[in-house]
């Protein structure tokens, strides 16, 4: 195309710079297609065939080339020249696609050669894949699944110490102990649900045992129901239970179940260590005592068990806090061993029977304690009040008899009234006595145990009382209510004895804490001299007695003409928040 252009460009005489820059442009050409362009990269396939034709072109193109470039140059190249040129050109260009061909049927060749190879290689991978990996697997999920059901005979075949070798081996050693495991299964199973069974039973007898205990009011109700209790438990023949003094070393009985007569008329009491019933000391263990026939040993101290058929003797001590109460002894007329499940059962039996025990004996002193208190107090009262007025009366009674030996008629108005006087203030004594000690609180709630109290006061004085609540706090227990009206009753009975009082006031609080303030407008008194009425001293000391029982606060205001002031506080609780707080809201109630 550029042969021709410059060959149309010479024909029309066109300016010589026009066709210099043509020739450059060819000469640019054949340099390119000698050296080639390395930065696409672009080179010419060369081997002898190309170079020739290359160089023919080259030299044609010099000798073209120069008659072209020369303007004074007259004579035209010919259609003949021009197309000689042309053919060399296309000779050389079919020598570059000859061996383009080439190149490209050598690279058809390869690439069909390496289709080849990659098929090749795909079919081995296949197949070592399936030799070194799919087989090996395959055979341990066929494992597997034969485990799975049932078949624990099923082995693995181990060709190769790789990986998979390593995991068959280890497939194989997990079958074995399957199926070592599985041949002992059963005895297992047996052997682990007759424990669970014999671990209920425990649980269940302790269950029961407890039940029992906390039941039981006394000592001889506790001890003849746990032997019948523990002798069902333990499968026993026969069962006994003794308490023991341990200053003298004797134990008593105190229930038998399935002894014969005889034993138990013998042995009501025994002393440690003359038979094998009976621990000699707090630390003794759980022990097992087998019998044996006299005619071994002579006169034996278990001559009596042998002939009544008992074999053997389970004996346990029962103990609290290192202290030795009692014993339990169990009898059996067939051979029998303690085995450590049963005598850790007869240790935990014994354990519940000795805190039952000390239960019921921490029960008795705190009844003996309330008791001895309560008769105190009476004893107290009783002196405080009836014992001074029949002390006035007798008085009263010897000057009656002096009076009858004198004939003295006023002198004996005088003491008549005085006696009279003196049977009607025992009698309203008596009275308020016996109203303290009935004293029983029903409710939560104090409020209507104050309006019962302050009724029977107004009955007895003739008193008017106003009474006045506070918010709603938490409500008192039954025994902190008893002391809080004991001591609002003695000091209700100090006002109807002492104060003259006209009108009196009673308000009660209950937030933050409960609070009791009773006032009246009697003629009062003065308390730095409290010591010259003894009447008025010890009753005031029962009441800051009570007061301190429960812990509260209790001060008295008074002033000879202005009345008495009696508070008493106690203690804002910690253990429970207040149920409900109302603020201001007050309930004011006139009785």
């Amino acid at each position: 195309m550029q042969t021709y252009r410059i060959a149309l460009i010479g024909s029309t005489h066109h300016e010589h710079q026009e066709i210099t820059h043509e020739i450059d442009r060819m000469q640019a050409d054949f340099t390119l297609l000698r050296s080639g362009n390395p930065s696409r990269p672009l080179l010419t396939p060369w081997d002898a065939t190309i170079r020739h034709r290359f160089i023919v072109v080259e030299s044609q193109w010099q000798h073209l080339q120069k008659r072209w470039g020369d303007p004074m140059q007259t004579q035209p190249v010919s259609q003949v020249e021009l197309g000689n040129f042309v053919d060399q050109i296309d000779a050389f260009v079919a020598a570059i696609v000859n061996r383009l061909n080439f190149w490209t049927s050598t690279l058809h060749l390869l690439q069909m050669g390496l289709a080849v190879l990659v098929i090749i290689g795909a079919m081995l991978m296949f197949y070592t894949s399936y030799l070194f990996v799919l087989n090996p697997v395959g055979r341990l999920s066929r494992g597997v699944s034969a485990l799975k059901e049932g078949d624990y005979s099923a082995r693995v075949a181990v060709n190769s110490t790789d990986e998979l070798g390593d995991l068959a081996q280890a497939f194989n050693h997990m079958a074995e102990q399957l199926q070592a495991v599985h041949a002992g299964l059963e005895e297992r199973v047996r052997q682990k649900t007759a424990d669970l069974q014999a671990e209920q039973q425990r649980l269940t007898a302790l269950y029961e045992v407890s039940a029992l205990v906390s039941k039981a009011e006394s000592l001889d109700e506790l001890a003849h129901e746990f032997t019948a209790a523990v002798r069902h438990i333990t499968a026993a023949d026969a069962a006994l239970m003794r308490w023991t003094d341990n200053t003298t070393g004797r134990y008593l009985l105190l229930a038998a179940e399935g002894v014969p007569q005889i034993i138990t008329d013998d042995e009501r009491c025994l002393i440690a260590g003359n038979c094998h019933c009976g621990q000699t000391h707090a630390n003794a263990e759980p022990q097992t005592i087998q019998f044996r026939k006299s005619e071994e040993r002579g006169e034996a101290p278990d001559e009596a068990c042998v002939n009544e058929g008992f074999s053997t003797l389970f004996k346990v001590p029962v103990t609290a806090q290192d202290r030795l109460l009692g014993e339990i002894d169990l009898f059996y007329r067939s051979h029998r061993i303690m085995d450590q499940a049963q005598r850790s059962l007869l240790e935990a039996l014994a354990a519940h029977l000795a805190a039952a025990m000390e239960s019921l004996r921490s029960a008795a002193l705190e009844r003996e304690s309330v008791v001895a208190k309560e008769r105190s107090l009476l004893a107290r009262e009783l002196h405080d009040s009836i014992a001074q007025a029949l002390a006035f009366m007798k008085i009263q009674l010897q000057l009656l008899r002096l009076a009858l030996k004198s004939n003295n008629t006023a002198r004996i108005d005088i003491v008549v009234n005085e006696l009279d006087t003196g049977v009607r203030e025992s009698l309203a004594d008596v009275r308020e006595l016996l109203l303290h000690f009935r004293t029983r609180t029903q409710e939560q709630d104090i409020e209507p145990a104050l309006r019962s109290t302050l009724q029977k006061f107004e009955l007895q004085s003739g008193v008017p009382v106003h009474l006045q609540f506070d918010g709603f706090g938490q409500p008192l227990d039954s025994d902190i209510q008893v002391q809080v009206l004991h001591v609002l009753q003695e000091a209700l009975s100090n006002i109807r004895k002492h104060a003259q009082a006209r009108h009196v006031d009673m308000i009660v609080s209950s937030l933050p804490q409960w609070r009791f303030e009773i006032h009246d407008d009697g003629c009062g008194f003065n308390t730095q001299q409290l010591g010259d009425d003894p009447r008025m001293h010890v009753g005031l000391q029962i009441m800051r007695e009570r007061a301190n029982a429960i812990g509260a606060r209790l001060w008295i205001e008074s002033r000879p003409g202005e009345g008495t002031h009696v508070t008493l506080e106690l203690p804002e609780s910690k253990s429970l928040a207040t149920l409900t707080q109302k603020g201001d809201l007050e309930r004011t109630h006139v009785t």
